[in-house]
Protein backbone atom coordinates (compact mmCIF):
# COMPACT_ATOMS: atom_id res chain seq x y z
CA UNK A 1 0.00 0.00 0.00
CA UNK A 2 1.23 3.38 -0.97
CA UNK A 3 0.96 6.65 0.81
CA UNK A 4 -0.32 9.88 -1.28
CA UNK A 5 0.90 11.72 -3.72
CA UNK A 6 0.75 14.92 -3.92
CA UNK A 7 0.07 16.84 -7.71
CA UNK A 8 1.73 20.11 -7.73
CA UNK A 9 -0.15 21.17 -10.87
CA UNK A 10 -1.05 24.84 -11.04
CA UNK A 11 -4.41 26.34 -11.14
CA UNK A 12 -4.91 28.57 -13.95
CA UNK A 13 -8.32 30.45 -14.46
CA UNK A 14 -6.87 32.48 -17.18
CA UNK A 15 -4.65 32.47 -20.99
CA UNK A 16 -1.14 31.15 -20.54
CA UNK A 17 1.11 34.13 -19.88
CA UNK A 18 2.99 33.05 -22.66
CA UNK A 19 0.43 33.35 -25.29
CA UNK A 20 0.19 37.17 -23.85
CA UNK A 21 2.75 39.26 -26.49
CA UNK A 22 3.41 42.78 -24.74
CA UNK A 23 4.16 46.06 -27.18
CA UNK A 24 8.48 46.64 -27.54
CA UNK A 25 9.14 49.75 -25.11
CA UNK A 26 11.38 52.42 -26.26
CA UNK A 27 15.12 52.58 -26.36
CA UNK A 28 15.27 55.45 -23.99
CA UNK A 29 13.05 53.62 -21.66
CA UNK A 30 15.06 49.74 -21.83
CA UNK A 31 17.48 50.55 -19.20
CA UNK A 32 14.90 51.91 -15.96
CA UNK A 33 12.95 49.06 -17.43
CA UNK A 34 15.87 46.11 -16.77
CA UNK A 35 16.21 47.50 -13.44
CA UNK A 36 12.33 47.47 -12.53
CA UNK A 37 12.46 43.46 -14.02
CA UNK A 38 15.36 42.88 -11.08
CA UNK A 39 13.16 44.45 -8.66
CA UNK A 40 10.00 42.34 -9.46
CA UNK A 41 12.28 38.49 -10.15
CA UNK A 42 13.76 39.59 -6.70
CA UNK A 43 10.18 39.63 -5.40
CA UNK A 44 8.52 37.01 -7.08
CA UNK A 45 11.51 34.68 -5.94
CA UNK A 46 10.57 36.24 -2.34
CA UNK A 47 6.77 35.56 -2.65
CA UNK A 48 7.64 31.82 -4.18
CA UNK A 49 9.38 31.05 -0.95
CA UNK A 50 5.32 31.78 0.76
CA UNK A 51 2.47 29.21 -0.01
CA UNK A 52 1.41 28.70 -3.35
CA UNK A 53 -2.21 28.07 -4.86
CA UNK A 54 -1.82 24.06 -6.09
CA UNK A 55 -4.32 21.13 -6.11
CA UNK A 56 -3.20 18.78 -3.95
CA UNK A 57 -4.26 14.92 -5.03
CA UNK A 58 -4.11 12.21 -2.78
CA UNK A 59 -3.51 9.34 -4.83
CA UNK A 60 -4.40 5.61 -3.73
CA UNK A 61 -3.21 2.60 -5.73
CA UNK A 62 -5.69 0.20 -6.92
CA UNK A 63 -5.74 -2.70 -9.73
CA UNK A 64 -8.59 -3.61 -12.12
CA UNK A 65 -11.47 -5.20 -10.62
CA UNK A 66 -10.79 -3.64 -7.21
CA UNK A 67 -14.10 -2.45 -5.44
CA UNK A 68 -13.77 0.99 -4.05
CA UNK A 69 -16.05 1.89 -1.10
CA UNK A 70 -15.84 4.87 1.03
CA UNK A 71 -17.44 5.52 4.35
CA UNK A 72 -17.03 8.93 5.99
CA UNK A 73 -13.13 9.45 6.58
CA UNK A 74 -12.31 6.01 5.16
CA UNK A 75 -11.47 4.87 1.94
CA UNK A 76 -11.96 1.02 1.82
CA UNK A 77 -10.46 -1.06 -1.15
CA UNK A 78 -11.05 -4.80 -1.46
CA UNK A 79 -8.86 -5.74 -3.75
CA UNK A 80 -8.90 -8.44 -6.86
CA UNK A 81 -8.39 -12.28 -6.48
CA UNK A 82 -4.52 -12.42 -6.47
CA UNK A 83 -2.31 -15.59 -7.15
CA UNK A 84 -2.64 -16.41 -3.66
CA UNK A 85 -6.34 -16.98 -3.75
CA UNK A 86 -7.57 -14.71 -1.02
CA UNK A 87 -8.50 -11.36 -1.24
CA UNK A 88 -7.70 -8.26 1.09
CA UNK A 89 -9.46 -5.17 2.83
CA UNK A 90 -6.94 -2.37 2.36
CA UNK A 91 -8.23 0.92 4.30
CA UNK A 92 -6.90 4.59 3.39
CA UNK A 93 -7.83 7.76 5.93
CA UNK A 94 -9.26 10.65 4.40
CA UNK A 95 -8.50 13.42 3.54
CA UNK A 96 -5.04 13.15 3.81
CA UNK A 97 -4.14 9.02 2.59
CA UNK A 98 -2.45 7.74 5.47
CA UNK A 99 -2.89 4.07 5.88
CA UNK A 100 -4.83 2.78 7.88
CA UNK A 101 -5.11 -1.18 7.76
CA UNK A 102 -4.65 -4.12 5.85
CA UNK A 103 -7.01 -7.30 6.18
CA UNK A 104 -7.69 -10.60 4.59
CA UNK A 105 -10.89 -11.39 3.07
CA UNK A 106 -12.81 -14.50 5.11
CA UNK A 107 -14.91 -15.12 2.61
CA UNK A 108 -15.24 -14.58 -0.86
CA UNK A 109 -17.47 -12.64 -3.11
CA UNK A 110 -18.03 -9.38 -4.96
CA UNK A 111 -18.87 -6.52 -2.59
CA UNK A 112 -20.57 -3.68 -3.58
CA UNK A 113 -21.72 -1.31 -0.37
CA UNK A 114 -20.15 0.13 3.05
CA UNK A 115 -21.57 1.65 6.24
CA UNK A 116 -20.55 2.27 9.60
CA UNK A 117 -22.28 2.11 12.68
CA UNK A 118 -20.43 3.70 15.55
CA UNK A 119 -16.91 2.04 15.45
CA UNK A 120 -18.35 -0.91 12.99
CA UNK A 121 -17.32 -0.78 9.49
CA UNK A 122 -20.27 -2.64 7.74
CA UNK A 123 -18.79 -4.39 4.21
CA UNK A 124 -21.69 -5.88 2.28
CA UNK A 125 -21.28 -8.29 -0.76
CA UNK A 126 -22.53 -11.57 -2.70
CA UNK A 127 -20.67 -14.56 -1.42
CA UNK A 128 -19.45 -17.10 -3.71
CA UNK A 129 -18.74 -20.96 -3.60
CA UNK A 130 -20.78 -24.18 -3.22
CA UNK A 131 -21.77 -23.38 0.54
CA UNK A 132 -22.90 -19.66 -0.38
CA UNK A 133 -25.16 -17.60 1.59
CA UNK A 134 -26.05 -15.43 -0.88
CA UNK A 135 -25.66 -11.30 -0.31
CA UNK A 136 -23.15 -11.30 3.14
CA UNK A 137 -22.62 -8.55 5.32
CA UNK A 138 -18.96 -8.54 7.37
CA UNK A 139 -18.42 -6.29 10.52
CA UNK A 140 -15.07 -5.09 11.25
CA UNK A 141 -13.81 -2.49 13.71
CA UNK A 142 -13.64 0.45 11.59
CA UNK A 143 -10.07 1.58 13.08
CA UNK A 144 -8.38 -1.69 13.28
CA UNK A 145 -10.00 -4.10 10.63
CA UNK A 146 -10.31 -6.18 13.28
CA UNK A 147 -12.92 -9.13 11.99
CA UNK A 148 -15.80 -8.93 14.31
CA UNK A 149 -18.58 -10.90 12.90
CA UNK A 150 -20.70 -11.88 9.90
CA UNK A 151 -24.13 -12.92 9.05
CA UNK A 152 -26.63 -13.18 5.94
CA UNK A 153 -28.56 -10.20 4.61
CA UNK A 154 -28.22 -6.21 4.14
CA UNK A 155 -27.51 -3.75 6.77
CA UNK A 156 -29.47 -0.39 7.52
CA UNK A 157 -28.87 2.49 10.58
CA UNK A 158 -31.01 2.11 13.39
CA UNK A 159 -31.88 5.55 15.15
CA UNK A 160 -31.27 3.81 18.44
CA UNK A 161 -26.96 2.87 17.36
CA UNK A 162 -28.13 -0.80 16.19
CA UNK A 163 -28.65 -2.03 12.84
CA UNK A 164 -31.31 -3.81 10.96
CA UNK A 165 -30.40 -6.66 9.28
CA UNK A 166 -32.70 -8.10 6.52
CA UNK A 167 -32.80 -11.17 4.29
CA UNK A 168 -35.37 -11.33 1.44
CA UNK A 169 -37.65 -14.50 1.20
CA UNK A 170 -38.58 -16.45 -2.32
CA UNK A 171 -41.52 -18.21 -2.89
CA UNK A 172 -40.22 -21.41 -1.14
CA UNK A 173 -37.79 -19.49 1.32
CA UNK A 174 -38.26 -17.59 4.53
CA UNK A 175 -37.02 -13.70 4.66
CA UNK A 176 -35.73 -12.44 8.29
CA UNK A 177 -35.84 -8.81 9.46
CA UNK A 178 -33.54 -8.56 12.61
CA UNK A 179 -32.46 -5.80 15.22
CA UNK A 180 -28.61 -6.69 15.58
CA UNK A 181 -26.04 -5.30 18.37
CA UNK A 182 -23.37 -3.54 15.62
CA UNK A 183 -20.48 -4.79 18.48
CA UNK A 184 -20.98 -8.36 18.62
CA UNK A 185 -23.77 -9.12 16.21
CA UNK A 186 -26.05 -10.70 18.94
CA UNK A 187 -30.01 -10.44 17.13
CA UNK A 188 -32.14 -8.28 20.09
CA UNK A 189 -35.35 -9.23 17.90
CA UNK A 190 -36.48 -11.23 15.15
CA UNK A 191 -39.45 -11.20 12.66
CA UNK A 192 -39.61 -14.31 9.70
CA UNK A 193 -40.75 -13.29 7.14
CA UNK A 194 -43.11 -16.08 5.21
CA UNK A 195 -42.61 -17.19 1.66
CA UNK A 196 -43.76 -14.38 -0.82
CA UNK A 197 -43.91 -11.89 1.91
CA UNK A 198 -41.87 -8.52 1.47
CA UNK A 199 -40.92 -5.19 3.35
CA UNK A 200 -40.64 -1.76 3.29
CA UNK A 201 -38.18 0.69 5.08
CA UNK A 202 -39.57 4.00 5.83
CA UNK A 203 -36.16 6.28 6.59
CA UNK A 204 -36.23 8.95 9.80
CA UNK A 205 -33.93 11.46 10.27
CA UNK A 206 -31.14 9.12 12.17
CA UNK A 207 -32.03 5.95 9.92
CA UNK A 208 -35.01 3.68 9.15
CA UNK A 209 -37.81 4.20 12.31
CA UNK A 210 -40.37 2.07 10.66
CA UNK A 211 -40.49 -1.10 9.12
CA UNK A 212 -43.94 -2.63 6.62
CA UNK A 213 -44.36 -6.26 6.97
CA UNK A 214 -46.59 -7.47 4.08
CA UNK A 215 -47.62 -11.10 3.64
CA UNK A 216 -48.98 -12.51 0.59
CA UNK A 217 -52.00 -14.27 3.23
CA UNK A 218 -52.80 -12.17 6.16
CA UNK A 219 -52.62 -8.50 7.95
CA UNK A 220 -50.14 -6.06 6.91
CA UNK A 221 -48.11 -4.58 9.61
CA UNK A 222 -46.32 -1.38 10.51
CA UNK A 223 -42.90 -1.98 13.06
CA UNK A 224 -41.32 -0.02 14.92
CA UNK A 225 -37.81 -0.53 13.60
CA UNK A 226 -35.95 0.06 16.68
CA UNK A 227 -37.70 -3.01 18.62
CA UNK A 228 -39.95 -4.94 16.32
CA UNK A 229 -42.97 -3.64 18.33
CA UNK A 230 -46.18 -3.65 16.18
CA UNK A 231 -47.53 -0.10 15.78
CA UNK A 232 -50.79 -0.89 12.85
CA UNK A 233 -52.16 -3.62 11.45
CA UNK A 234 -54.75 -4.12 8.81
CA UNK A 235 -56.04 -5.69 5.83
CA UNK A 236 -54.77 -4.75 2.58
CA UNK A 237 -57.13 -7.10 0.57
CA UNK A 238 -57.15 -10.53 -1.11
CA UNK A 239 -53.20 -11.23 -2.58
CA UNK A 240 -51.64 -8.68 -0.47
CA UNK A 241 -48.19 -8.55 -1.38
CA UNK A 242 -48.92 -10.98 -4.65
CA UNK A 243 -47.96 -10.15 -7.78
CA UNK A 244 -50.94 -8.39 -8.60
CA UNK A 245 -50.87 -5.70 -5.42
CA UNK A 246 -47.45 -3.37 -5.15
CA UNK A 247 -46.76 -2.04 -1.78
CA UNK A 248 -44.78 1.00 -1.51
CA UNK A 249 -43.53 4.12 0.48
CA UNK A 250 -44.29 7.76 -0.36
CA UNK A 251 -42.86 9.84 2.40
CA UNK A 252 -45.74 9.15 5.58
CA UNK A 253 -48.09 7.38 3.24
CA UNK A 254 -48.13 3.78 1.92
CA UNK A 255 -49.64 2.87 -1.24
CA UNK A 256 -50.91 0.28 -2.88
CA UNK A 257 -50.32 -0.07 -6.65
CA UNK A 258 -52.59 -3.07 -8.83
CA UNK A 259 -55.04 -5.38 -6.99
CA UNK A 260 -58.52 -6.32 -7.98
CA UNK A 261 -59.66 -3.04 -8.42
CA UNK A 262 -56.23 -1.61 -10.50
CA UNK A 263 -56.05 1.44 -8.48
CA UNK A 264 -54.03 3.17 -6.50
CA UNK A 265 -55.10 3.51 -3.01
CA UNK A 266 -53.24 5.49 -0.25
CA UNK A 267 -52.77 4.73 3.71
CA UNK A 268 -51.71 6.88 6.27
CA UNK A 269 -48.40 4.73 7.52
CA UNK A 270 -49.08 5.85 11.52
CA UNK A 271 -52.58 4.18 11.77
CA UNK A 272 -53.14 2.21 7.82
CA UNK A 273 -56.66 3.98 7.45
CA UNK A 274 -57.25 4.97 3.45
CA UNK A 275 -56.73 8.33 2.83
CA UNK A 276 -57.98 8.05 -1.02
CA UNK A 277 -58.28 5.97 -3.94
CA UNK A 278 -57.82 6.79 -7.60
CA UNK A 279 -57.45 4.71 -10.74
CA UNK A 280 -53.81 3.35 -11.62
CA UNK A 281 -53.92 3.02 -15.38
CA UNK A 282 -50.18 2.19 -16.16
CA UNK A 283 -48.56 2.79 -12.60
CA UNK A 284 -45.72 0.78 -12.01
CA UNK A 285 -43.60 2.44 -9.39
CA UNK A 286 -44.49 5.56 -6.86
CA UNK A 287 -41.87 7.27 -4.75
CA UNK A 288 -42.27 10.96 -2.88
CA UNK A 289 -40.77 13.98 -4.59
CA UNK A 290 -41.46 16.64 -1.62
CA UNK A 291 -45.08 17.91 -2.56
CA UNK A 292 -46.56 15.68 -4.64
CA UNK A 293 -46.46 11.59 -5.50
CA UNK A 294 -44.01 10.90 -9.12
CA UNK A 295 -45.71 7.88 -10.27
CA UNK A 296 -43.52 6.01 -13.00
CA UNK A 297 -45.82 4.29 -15.68
CA UNK A 298 -45.08 0.79 -17.75
CA UNK A 299 -45.14 2.72 -20.85
CA UNK A 300 -41.92 5.15 -19.32
CA UNK A 301 -43.85 8.15 -18.60
CA UNK A 302 -44.13 10.23 -15.57
CA UNK A 303 -47.30 11.21 -13.41
CA UNK A 304 -47.71 13.39 -11.08
CA UNK A 305 -50.30 13.06 -7.93
CA UNK A 306 -51.10 16.09 -5.34
CA UNK A 307 -50.05 14.14 -2.09
CA UNK A 308 -53.50 14.88 0.00
CA UNK A 309 -56.03 14.34 -2.81
CA UNK A 310 -54.19 11.79 -5.24
CA UNK A 311 -55.86 13.80 -8.23
CA UNK A 312 -53.57 14.05 -11.58
CA UNK A 313 -51.66 17.34 -11.62
CA UNK A 314 -49.59 16.64 -14.45
CA UNK A 315 -47.49 13.93 -16.82
CA UNK A 316 -45.20 13.74 -19.14
CA UNK A 317 -43.46 10.98 -21.49
CA UNK A 318 -40.10 13.19 -21.36
CA UNK A 319 -38.62 11.96 -18.38
CA UNK A 320 -36.87 9.26 -17.36
CA UNK A 321 -35.56 9.42 -13.62
CA UNK A 322 -36.95 11.85 -11.55
CA UNK A 323 -35.97 13.01 -7.52
CA UNK A 324 -36.77 15.98 -5.66
CA UNK A 325 -33.75 18.65 -4.45
CA UNK A 326 -34.11 21.98 -2.75
CA UNK A 327 -37.73 21.71 -2.87
CA UNK A 328 -37.94 20.97 -6.60
CA UNK A 329 -37.41 17.86 -9.00
CA UNK A 330 -34.55 17.04 -11.13
CA UNK A 331 -35.14 14.61 -14.24
CA UNK A 332 -33.34 13.10 -17.04
CA UNK A 333 -34.62 12.91 -20.20
CA UNK A 334 -35.87 9.86 -22.16
CA UNK A 335 -34.09 10.63 -25.05
CA UNK A 336 -30.76 10.66 -22.57
CA UNK A 337 -31.07 7.53 -20.79
CA UNK A 338 -28.74 5.28 -20.67
CA UNK A 339 -25.11 4.36 -19.34
CA UNK A 340 -22.71 7.92 -18.76
CA UNK A 341 -23.81 11.08 -19.11
CA UNK A 342 -27.55 12.24 -19.87
CA UNK A 343 -29.68 15.34 -20.07
CA UNK A 344 -30.37 17.25 -16.76
CA UNK A 345 -33.67 19.42 -16.33
CA UNK A 346 -35.41 21.20 -13.06
CA UNK A 347 -39.03 20.87 -12.65
CA UNK A 348 -41.50 22.93 -10.32
CA UNK A 349 -43.64 19.80 -8.72
CA UNK A 350 -46.70 21.41 -8.80
CA UNK A 351 -47.29 22.25 -12.15
CA UNK A 352 -44.31 20.00 -14.05
CA UNK A 353 -43.03 23.25 -16.01
CA UNK A 354 -38.93 23.12 -16.85
CA UNK A 355 -37.81 25.92 -14.45
CA UNK A 356 -33.80 25.37 -15.93
CA UNK A 357 -31.86 23.16 -17.93
CA UNK A 358 -28.40 22.00 -16.25
CA UNK A 359 -26.85 20.43 -19.42
CA UNK A 360 -25.76 16.77 -19.92
CA UNK A 361 -23.88 15.67 -16.97
CA UNK A 362 -23.02 12.48 -14.82
CA UNK A 363 -24.23 12.24 -11.67
CA UNK A 364 -21.16 11.49 -9.27
CA UNK A 365 -22.28 9.43 -6.17
CA UNK A 366 -23.78 11.48 -3.14
CA UNK A 367 -24.70 11.40 0.68
CA UNK A 368 -28.07 13.07 0.83
CA UNK A 369 -28.14 16.44 1.57
CA UNK A 370 -24.89 17.06 -0.07
CA UNK A 371 -24.03 19.15 -3.47
CA UNK A 372 -24.80 17.65 -6.63
CA UNK A 373 -21.90 17.06 -8.40
CA UNK A 374 -21.65 16.59 -12.53
CA UNK A 375 -18.83 15.16 -14.87
CA UNK A 376 -18.57 14.78 -18.29
CA UNK A 377 -16.26 14.14 -20.80
CA UNK A 378 -13.47 17.25 -21.53
CA UNK A 379 -12.55 17.13 -25.41
CA UNK A 380 -8.88 18.03 -24.61
CA UNK A 381 -9.34 14.91 -21.81
CA UNK A 382 -9.95 14.30 -18.26
CA UNK A 383 -13.17 15.27 -16.50
CA UNK A 384 -15.09 18.86 -16.47
CA UNK A 385 -16.81 19.28 -13.21
CA UNK A 386 -19.02 21.15 -11.69
CA UNK A 387 -21.59 21.76 -9.06
CA UNK A 388 -25.35 21.43 -10.24
CA UNK A 389 -27.03 24.49 -8.82
CA UNK A 390 -30.69 23.18 -8.60
CA UNK A 391 -32.17 26.35 -7.19
CA UNK A 392 -30.29 28.60 -8.98
CA UNK A 393 -30.88 26.56 -12.22
CA UNK A 394 -27.65 26.55 -13.55
CA UNK A 395 -24.30 24.24 -13.79
CA UNK A 396 -21.22 26.11 -11.63
CA UNK A 397 -18.08 25.13 -13.51
CA UNK A 398 -15.41 23.55 -10.83
CA UNK A 399 -12.39 22.43 -12.13
CA UNK A 400 -10.94 19.91 -15.15
CA UNK A 401 -9.30 17.02 -13.93
CA UNK A 402 -6.64 15.96 -16.43
CA UNK A 403 -5.99 12.50 -14.84
CA UNK A 404 -9.74 11.54 -13.94
CA UNK A 405 -11.64 8.93 -15.82
CA UNK A 406 -14.78 8.28 -13.87
CA UNK A 407 -16.46 6.16 -11.15
CA UNK A 408 -16.83 9.37 -9.33
CA UNK A 409 -18.03 9.98 -5.70
CA UNK A 410 -18.68 13.10 -4.55
CA UNK A 411 -17.37 13.85 -0.71
CA UNK A 412 -17.62 17.09 1.23
CA UNK A 413 -15.67 19.32 -0.29
CA UNK A 414 -13.89 16.61 -2.48
CA UNK A 415 -14.73 14.72 -5.38
CA UNK A 416 -13.22 10.40 -5.34
CA UNK A 417 -12.76 9.65 -9.23
CA UNK A 418 -10.28 6.32 -10.68
CA UNK A 419 -7.85 7.86 -13.19
CA UNK A 420 -6.32 6.90 -16.00
CA UNK A 421 -3.43 4.43 -14.33
CA UNK A 422 -6.81 2.49 -12.82
CA UNK A 423 -6.19 4.03 -9.38
CA UNK A 424 -8.46 6.08 -7.02
CA UNK A 425 -7.32 10.07 -6.66
CA UNK A 426 -9.16 12.45 -4.34
CA UNK A 427 -9.30 16.11 -5.95
CA UNK A 428 -10.30 18.80 -3.50
CA UNK A 429 -12.62 21.04 -5.33
CA UNK A 430 -12.80 24.89 -5.52
CA UNK A 431 -15.15 26.41 -2.99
Amino acid sequence: MTGPVIDLGELRHGPDPDTVRLPRPPLARQRSLRCALVLLLVLAGLAGSGPLHRREVVTVQAELGADALVSDDLFVLVEPLGRTGQRRITATWLPGGEPAWQVPLPTEGRYWGVAQQGETLLVTGHEVGPDSQGTLTMALDRRTGAYRWQQPGNPAALPDGNILMWSAGSDDQLGTLRGVDPCCGTVRWQVPISPGGEFVFHDGEHGVDRVVVVRLRGSTEVRDATTGAVLARTDLGASGGGSSLSVQLADDLLLTIGGPSATITAYGLDDLRQRWRVPAGEALYASGCGVVICVQTRSGGLRALDTATGRDLWGSDRWGWVWPYAGRLVATTVSSAGPGAEELVVLDPPTGRVLAELGRWELARFALGDPLIGVRRHPDGGLLVAELDVAGGRARMLDVLRDATGDCQALTGRLLCRRRDSAYGLWRLPG
